[in-house]
């Protein structure tokens, strides 16, 4: 009750109430009162503890069962696609959709509007590069259904109404989830806790579930595409499908839009999660004011040179390999010179890129910048999907090195593939050690904040000039690993988009060198791609904004 509430202030709060910070009020407690309002005000405590808890338990049980359930028809779609077909997924995923929609709509309308709803706000949530990017994917997955839609009328003799209404209901969700995700994201709500925590994790749930369609549909038009190459070939001309698009520009334009933008679509879906689930760990947490950070690093490009150059050298050279590799892979069938141009790209890259994640690791361990202690749920989740995310990647790189020990570790591109795969392993490791370790660093602003503010308190004019020189000194003699700080985690940021860039539209030369699929059968190696390609694409978007944070922190 709010008596109760305001008799527990006058207590000093305990220290383990998990991620709630609560302020100590400096009243002092009569003797009589003292041992009946600590056993009073820790029943409460507890009571609110088991109350948060259980709505966690609960919401968590929710999504958990919706992507199951989700999961199970897109399943069913993939193996026997004639009792459960893409129209009765579509179904499924828009009544989802709706309920969504209605409750993202009344948080914004009811919930946040409430009087003492958000009281505190997180400052380590929703950084604007991650909501950057959610406008960025969310404009092109507008885009998509955009195109999907005009294919879709076109082809209205042969397609079903729910391939127009699918895509114009989603076009209103991912909107209305950008708006929501945009405005709300650092939230800490205070008010309707447990309805707050169903509707994210069931917009999570939602999420994932558009996130493995997406995933589906894109590995499927792959494995068409791949199968069928000789066939299209063969029977040019005929025109025996009713549903084959018309000669026409229009038609071609939304054909290929829909194709090139479903990568989109699917980073769309896990930032989405990702904010989302930050969101519901903040739900009735309360932050301290002098937790708060009082002086936010900015993003600044002073004094940065090599780490620029080198990486955009690394990104107009990629960008040529990559223009190079989807016109010959194209065109026909790729030959082996394009797949050692593009494992040659990646052999240079990738040493290069792990020796500096290791020397900036190194100056990490030098620097005398203090471990941030506080807990910060966006850096949690930050760490497990990095980890998570690159496992993808990494299953893939060690399949292929299994398979080219077995067959010819000898011939050119074989070597190649080899020293592609141990060198990729070994640059994931590298930059997520650098990426988790500057994370959890001190940023550099808030050091110099902290300093004067403890020296200020002594109030003692010797000691402060003392202190002040000396500090000044520290600031000068570490100027350069701050310097190389910022030089590495931008050549990585660079680096890391043109890797992102070329999986994200289309090269895929995993899939289309052919040994590992003459090796392990086409069905398992689509599986294995299925499942490490689209993590893979993920790891490198997501590890952008973790090196962003490293950059403004040194």
């Amino acid at each position: 009750t709010l008596g109760e509430a305001q008799s527990c202030r006058l207590l000093p709060a305990p220290r383990s109430g998990g991620d709630r910070d609560i302020p100590r009020a400096p009243e002092r407690v009569p003797a009589t009162l003292k041992s009946w309002l600590y056993r009073h005000c820790s029943s409460v405590q507890q009571r609110d503890r088991q109350a948060q808890k259980a709505g966690q338990l609960f919401s968590g049980l929710l999504a958990m069962n919706v992507v199951f359930l989700g999961s199970a028809f897109i399943s069913s779609m993939i193996f026997n696609h004639v009792a459960i077909t893409l129209a009765d997924v579509w179904i499924l995923l828009s009544i989802l959709k709706v309920v969504c929609l209605c409750w993202i709509i009344y948080y914004l309308l009811g919930t946040s509007r409430q009087p003492h709803a958000v009281l505190y706000r997180d400052s380590h949530a929703g950084p604007v590069w991650i909501r950057g990017s959610l406008l960025l994917f969310g404009s092109f997955s507008v885009l998509l259904n955009v195109f999907q839609i005009g294919y879709s009328v076109i082809q209205i003799h042969c397609k079903s109404k729910v391939e127009i209404v699918f895509p114009s209901i989603e076009i209103l969700f991912v909107s209305t989830q950008a708006f929501f995700l945009w405005h709300h994201s650092k939230d800490c709500i205070q008010v309707q806790h447990n309805l707050t925590r169903c509707g994210l994790m069931l917009t999570i749930a939602t999420n994932l579930l558009l996130w493995l369609l997406a995933v589906t549909n894109d590995s499927i038009h792959m494995e068409i595409e791949s199968q069928l190459r000789e066939v299209e070939q063969r029977l040019a001309g005929n025109e025996t499908n009713l549903c084959a698009c018309p000669n026409t520009t229009t038609c071609k334009v939304f054909q290929k839009g829909y194709i090139l933008l479903y990568p989109f679509n699917t980073e769309y879906c896990l930032i989405c999660c990702s904010v989302l689930y930050v969101m519901w760990k903040n739900v009735g947490r309360r932050i301290s004011h002098h937790h708060a950070p009082h002086i936010k690093p900015k993003f600044k490009l002073q004094g940065v040179v090599f780490g620029p150059l080198l990486g955009a050298a690394a990104v107009i050279i990629g960008i040529c390999v990559f223009m190079m590799y989807q016109i010959q892979a194209t065109g026909s069938a790729p030959n082996r010179q394009v797949f050692v141009m593009y494992y040659s790209y990646y052999i240079v890259l990738l040493p290069l890129m792990s020796v500096c994640a290791v020397v900036g690791t190194i100056i990490h361990a030098v620097e005398k910048r203090e471990l941030d202690t506080l807990k910060n749920p966006t850096r949690s989740l930050d760490v497990i999907l990095l980890m998570g995310a690159a496992l993808g990647q990494i299953a893939m790189s060690y399949f292929s090195i299994v398979a080219i020990v077995a067959t010819n570790p000898k011939d050119l591109l074989n070597s190649l593939i080899l020293s592609y795969s141990v060198l990729l392993i070994f640059q994931y490791i590298t930059q997520n050690i650098f990426i988790i370790d500057g994370l959890q660093r001190e940023p550099f602003v808030a050091a110099i904040e902290a300093r004067h503010r403890r020296v200020s308190v002594l109030e003692l004019g010797q000691e402060f000039r003392r202190v002040s020189l000396s500090y000044m000194h520290s600031y000068s003699h570490l100027s350069w690993k701050r310097k190389a700080l910022k030089e590495i985690s931008f050549f990585l940021v660079l680096c890391n988009i043109i890797l992102w860039i070329m999986p994200t539209f289309g090269a895929h030369p995993v899939f289309e060198n052919g040994l590992e699929k003459s090796f392990y059968g086409y069905s398992t190696w689509f599986a294995i791609v299925n499942f490490g390609l689209p993590l893979g694409v993920f790891y490198r978007m997501h590890s952008v904004g973790g090196l962003l944070d490293v950059y403004v922190s040194a």
